[in-house]
Formats: structure tokens, sequence, C-alpha cells
């Protein structure tokens, strides 16, 4: 895994990228984000949909739920970048909808419309 600090001013965005998947379970989800604020002493987090397991975007599971609880109540930002249009369940489709329109997760196309979200939110 590489880890790369985009900063814009006093904005620091870590952007997560690996060929495997980083995040498996809320544990994994928490090491990473206190790597990256304890190493890099940033707040705000993108990684690629591709590096979270797929149990994740089945809201059954729950662990969306709990992984983002986390980065919110720590006030991490988090954008996972990917393409979302595969997914058929409206929930998951709502649920994205609803982190989109908060502070601090959002699911976008491209890694440069995260760096413009998370470095605007300064």
């Amino acid at each position: 895994m590489d880890i790369t600090i985009d900063q814009q001013g006093n904005s620091k965005v870590a952007i997560i990228e690996s060929n495997d998947i980083v995040i498996n379970e809320v544990q994994d989800a928490l090491d990473l984000m206190a790597s990256v604020n304890y190493l890099n002493e940033a707040y705000k987090l993108i990684i690629d949909k591709s590096n979270i397991t797929e149990e994740f975007f089945d809201l059954k599971t729950k662990l969306a739920g709990e992984i983002l609880q986390k980065y919110v109540n720590y006030q991490v930002k988090l954008a996972i970048v990917g393409d979302f249009d595969g997914y058929s369940s409206k929930s998951l489709k709502d649920f994205i909808y609803e982190c989109n329109n908060g502070k601090h997760v959002f699911f976008v196309k491209t890694k440069e419309e995260a760096l413009h979200i998370l470095h605007g939110l300064d």
C-alpha cells in the first residue's frame, strides 16, 4: 500500500493506493485512519472502491455504516472513488446520495473530484 499526500495550503489529503483490498473489516478502516493521522497528520482520505471489500457495498452487512460512523466520530473525511452505477440496490443508491449531501463521506467517480471536494471543505 502506498500513501501519498496532496497538500493545498493547510489542507492535507492522503491518497491510498494499493493493488489489494485494504479494508476488509472495521478494524482495517480504523488502522488505516490512525496510521494516516499519525504518520501524515492528515484527516482526509481518498481510497478507491476496489480497495474496499464488496461486503461494504451490501448494506445488510452493516459494514459500511459501522466504518463510516467511526470516520464521522473521529472527524475524518473520506472520499471513495469509483463507478457505483453497477449497483442495483436502491438502499445503497439512497445511502450514497445521503453521504454525498453530507460533510464527511463522499462517493465520487474520479480522484480529481475527490481532491476538489476534500480540499474545499476547509
